[in-house]
């Protein structure tokens, strides 16, 4: 794993050269995934090659805090930018109740209007935090957090980044806490899919799994969310 984690690292510091960018940016959620990125992000670019963004929007404390910890723990740069106040505004401009996933989703994508417009302002490349478990299952937000120019974690199944945090010293306390998006007070990553990520990366890395209705649940979610990992389909005249 650790030979991955050197290649990730060169990796993304070729994209970084090829673009001619000063480094990357990132939301950082206080979960795993994020915290994983930046760690790697962190040893492949230095200090002033990552900057780190928290975007509270009407999020738990102790994510915020998480995210906090993170970057003084890896010595990670970060800015704090609360996107409540644009929510509420934008909610109430468009002038119809929004149901709670429409809500869910539009906050992941005014975080990426955020990271882009620092991002765009800085020269740094907008990094996305999905991993490959969430990827083929569609768990992401089109235009939110899969809106990016790169995705260094996406080939990686999550038992894959949990390894990553411990060789990369990411705080125990975010390595264990249960996945969430942090769009809604309670939710959580496995409570959404029905089944559990080992289940899942199981399922994904050898094609066995013992629970037919997860199994079910898992190939209906890669084939309704095909749409979200294509290119946007254009008519040819």
């Amino acid at each position: 794993m650790r030979n991955t984690i050197i290649q990730c690292e060169k990796w993304l510091c070729d994209e970084v050269n090829k673009a001619g960018a000063s480094g990357i940016i990132l939301g950082l959620s206080g979960g795993i995934d994020s915290s994983v990125l930046a760690a790697l992000a962190r040893e492949a670019l230095g200090h002033d090659g990552v900057l780190g963004v928290i975007m509270p929007c009407h999020s738990n404390p102790d994510d915020e805090a998480d995210a906090e910890l993170l970057a003084g723990t890896l010595d990670v740069r970060f800015k704090r930018v609360d996107l409540s106040g644009a929510f509420d505004e934008m909610c109430v401009t468009i002038g119809v109740e929004l149901s709670p996933l429409v809500q869910s989703n539009m906050k992941a994508r005014l975080r990426m209007v955020t990271l882009y417009a620092l991002g765009q302002e800085n020269h740094l490349l907008v990094c996305g935090t999905s991993n490959r478990s969430e990827y083929e299952t569609g768990y992401f937000t089109k235009y939110g957090d899969s809106g990016s120019d790169l995705m260094p974690l996406a080939s990686f199944l999550k038992r894959d980044i949990r390894a990553m945090a411990r060789l990369l010293n990411v705080p125990e306390k975010i390595i264990t806490k249960a996945p969430s998006a942090g769009l809604v007070d309670g939710q959580t990553d496995e409570g959404d899919m029905g089944f559990t990520y080992d289940v899942l990366d199981e399922y994904l890395a050898s094609g066995k799994i013992n629970d037919p209705s997860a199994k079910e649940r898992i190939d209906v979610m890669r084939r309704r969310s095909e749409h979200k990992r294509k290119p946007i389909p254009i008519f040819r005249a």
